[in-house]
């Protein structure tokens, strides 16, 4: 067995799984087997010798390729992409990898709604467990953006596709949030928490805030789950925070003098909120753009 065939071999081991990503990024059957087709023509031409994880390895290239579909999907807006992919008699390879994890063809249809880099940011990470390092050499961006590109496209994708929230709405729900962490008002803050909500912050963030405690920081760790948890890390904390137009949705900064050294990211479900995402890397602050608001 020579060298070629011996790659082919491997290659036809992951068929399966490329064809899925390729299926959930494009929404066509035909285009799917184009992408991995395609896929296999660069790796058959590059050669494997020196690929450690051939399967990441080629889940990039379909990415890659991908990619480059829905970007010229999105500049010729004319001719429509085909048709989603319809439901079979009987059960079928390809049917399968459409209803598996409930994919159904109501979210092919919120798909549709992305930007084709939060799109693959979604899909690769959220449906594939493909690590964001990983996804941010494909769509060009730094880790902490690709991380951001794919909380944006859970936003749509949970939302139904609705491209315009009520920001008026959001925003009477933050400055309540940030009211009641001023106040010491824990009531306050368990009334606008959704009792499942989860509190991230990254390395930066967590440091800022213990360096400016006196000044009325929240008392940040890495990660907080539920409530009471996320209530007592703002309780008396968030003082000099600020509500901002952060990513085309409501959210919060720390910025005096205008400056944002850090920013809140906020998703919403039902008039409370269900996750916070504190950011203090200034290279991710500097792609979000937040915009403070009087």
């Amino acid at each position: 067995m020579d060298d070629s065939e011996f790659l082919a071999r491997r290659f036809e081991q992951h068929r399966a799984r490329l064809k899925a990503v390729a299926l959930r990024m494009l929404g066509s059957h035909a285009e799917a087997e184009d992408a991995v087709q395609e896929a296999w023509l660069r790796v058959d031409r590059a050669g494997a010798d020196d690929v450690a994880n051939l399967g990441g390895w080629l889940t990039t290239i379909v990415g890659r390729i991908c990619l480059d579909v829905l970007r010229a999907r999105r500049s010729r807006p004319e001719q429509p992409a085909e048709e989603l992919p319809e439901r079979s008699e009987g059960p079928t390879p390809e049917s399968e990898a459409v209803m598996a994890d409930s994919l159904g063809l109501a979210l092919f249809v919120v798909l549709d709604t992305l930007e084709p880099a939060e799109r693959l940011a979604f899909v690769l990470h959220d449906m594939f467990a493909v690590p964001f390092d990983d996804i941010a050499a494909i769509v060009g961006r730094s880790p902490a953006a690709t991380r951001q590109l794919a909380s944006r496209a859970r936003r749509r994708v949970r939302s139904g596709g609705s491209p315009e929230p009520d920001l008026l709405a959001q925003r009477e729900v933050v400055e309540a949030f940030l009211r009641a962490a001023r106040e010491g008002d824990f009531e306050g803050l368990l009334h606008v928490l959704d009792p499942d909500v989860v509190l991230r912050a990254d390395d930066q963030a967590v440091d800022l805030a213990a360096r400016a405690r006196k000044a009325g920081a929240p008392d940040l760790a890495a990660e907080a789950r539920g409530a009471n948890a996320v209530a007592e890390v703002f309780h008396g904390g968030a003082k000099l925070a600020r509500p901002a137009l952060i990513a085309d949705t409501i959210g919060a900064a720390y910025a005096p003098r205008g400056k944002a050294h850090s920013v809140f990211l906020l998703t919403f479900r039902d008039g409370r909120i269900t996750e916070i995402e504190v950011i203090a890397d200034r290279d991710h602050i500097a792609e979000l753009d937040p915009l403070v608001l009087e």
